[in-house]
């Protein structure tokens, strides 16, 4: 499996395309392995379906050249930052081996995003334990890894950054990205510069 070096990991399928995409972009410009893992298929999303959502997600998978989208496939709404989910996160980070993960904030309106980064900020520690055995999808024992950073993006609430990426280079192409969710925004009034989400 290639080493992914900059990995963004959210909840649903779109989180990543609303917050980081940008980033995930700029990385890939300058020449760095970039990936996703959405922790779940968004099932309990008002509008559209998982099936359709994981159409959309590879969509946006392309626009944005992600060289790895995974879905750990966790319950929507109801996982948990227990043993046995943080252990499938332990295998994707031990399988990728990212230097920098971008996650979820910690806090945030909707319970999914903060519970997320404090499960992914848990993991990513954990995934370092030389003491927790994991195995690949191979069944071959996996080595030990910890990213060197952990970076939470903004969602829904307002923090101050601790730093800004300039992404105007593939703004158009992160606009692009979030619009391959047709089922999640009904309208296209979002896609103007001044929109408060991006």
């Amino acid at each position: 499996m290639k080493k992914i070096q900059v990995l963004a990991i959210a909840v649903h399928p779109d989180d990543v395309e609303l917050c980081c995409s940008g980033t995930l972009m700029m990385e890939k410009l300058h020449g760095k392995t970039v990936g996703v893992v959405d922790l779940t298929r968004g099932e309990l999303g008002t509008r559209g379906t998982a099936e359709i959502r994981q159409q959309e997600s590879e969509a946006a998978s392309r626009i944005m050249q992600l060289d790895v989208r995974e879905n750990l496939g966790m319950p929507d709404g109801f996982f948990l930052n227990d043993e046995v989910n943080q252990r499938k996160l332990i295998r994707a980070l031990r399988k990728y081996r990212p230097e920098i993960v971008l996650s979820s904030a910690l806090e945030d309106r909707h319970p999914d995003h903060g519970r997320a980064g404090h499960l992914i900020s848990d993991s990513c520690f954990l995934s370092g334990l030389r003491k927790i055995s994991t195995r690949d999808d191979e069944g071959l024992e996996q080595e030990h890894w910890r990213p060197k950073y952990v970076f939470h993006f903004i969602q829904e609430r307002f923090y101050e950054p601790s730093f800004v990426y300039d992404v105007s280079p593939v703004f158009d192409r992160k606009l692009e990205a979030i619009g391959a969710y047709q089922s999640q925004f009904h309208s296209k009034t979002y896609l103007r510069p001044n929109s408060s989400i991006l």
